[in-house]
């Protein structure tokens, strides 16, 4: 039961650690009318799960650089989708 109880806890900390790191964007340099495409893998030509529109606030979980095209991607959530979207049309709320 203590180990139940020490996992538990461990869960707890390092779930409040990552909501700690989240951080809210902003759709930046979208034409209005239009959409941000949010996609499966960081990469331009991975599937689109989804998108948000020209004036959306998206949670941001880290940003990466380590892709095969040396582009910057960052994990998004926008309502359910949950996805890749490009560093280079999100701002920092």
């Amino acid at each position: 039961m203590r180990r139940i109880r020490l996992a538990a806890a461990a869960l707890v900390l390092a779930t409040g650690a990552a909501l700690a790191q989240s951080e809210t964007f902003r759709v930046d340099d979208v034409p209005p009318g239009d959409s941000l495409s949010i996609r499966e893998a960081p990469d331009a030509t991975a599937p689109a799960v989804g998108r948000a529109p020209w004036d959306a606030r998206l949670r941001g979980f880290g940003c990466t650089t380590d892709t095969p095209s040396g582009r910057t991607w960052c994990r998004v959530k926008y309502g359910r989708i949950v996805g890749w979207a490009r560093r280079k049309f999100l701002a920092p709320e």
